[in-house]
């Protein structure tokens, strides 16, 4: 069993040590991810939007740069997997076949939450076990205490260092200069 899982561990591991050579925390990392051509993605983002991605966490996940940003620093901290984890629910919960739900709940549960999942992510024994007891009838909602608590911990430990980070302050730096 222990070597079926070793490639998946291996290339989680391949990944982030690649990440190694691309860890920092300036803009232009953060301009290399954006969903649209940087430059172009850059002139639409007006200042008054990246400022609001501080106003609350929700505020930032709610703006498709908002994510692009926060994701390029959580992979600067190797933490993107909570991320990716609380994006993959929320598309979860926009499923509407029962047959696609449960292939997509349990590929989920395997990638994210499953211990020694490929990029399993931080929560408590009692969400993971009722996680794993709400895989026995996948539900639209089988995922909330976990994606609850993965989000609380992005809004109380990584959120305030996005909004300390240079990335982020560069960011509004550069999209203040292009008004000037």
């Amino acid at each position: 069993m222990a070597a079926l899982l070793m490639p998946r561990r291996n290339k989680g591991m391949r990944t982030r040590l690649g990440c190694l050579s691309h860890k920092s925390d300036s803009c232009s990392d953060f301009t290399a991810i954006l969903p649209d051509k940087p430059n172009r993605a850059l002139k639409r983002l007006s200042t008054e939007e990246a400022t609001r991605w501080a106003d609350s966490f929700d505020v930032l996940l709610s703006h498709k740069y908002g994510v692009a940003a926060f994701r390029a620093f959580l992979k600067t901290e190797f933490s993107e997997e909570n991320l990716e984890f609380w994006l993959a629910c929320e598309e979860f919960k926009k499923t509407r076949s029962t047959a696609k739900l449960v292939s997509k709940a349990h590929r989920i549960f395997e990638e994210f939450v499953d211990v020694q999942a490929p990029r399993e992510v931080n929560i408590d024994f009692q969400t993971r076990e009722a996680t794993r007891k709400n895989m026995e009838e996948p539900s639209l909602t089988c995922f909330d205490q976990a994606q609850g608590k993965v989000h609380s911990l992005m809004e109380k430990d990584s959120y305030p260092r996005f909004l300390r980070s240079k990335m982020y302050l560069d960011l509004l730096s550069q999209s203040q200069r292009r008004l000037s």
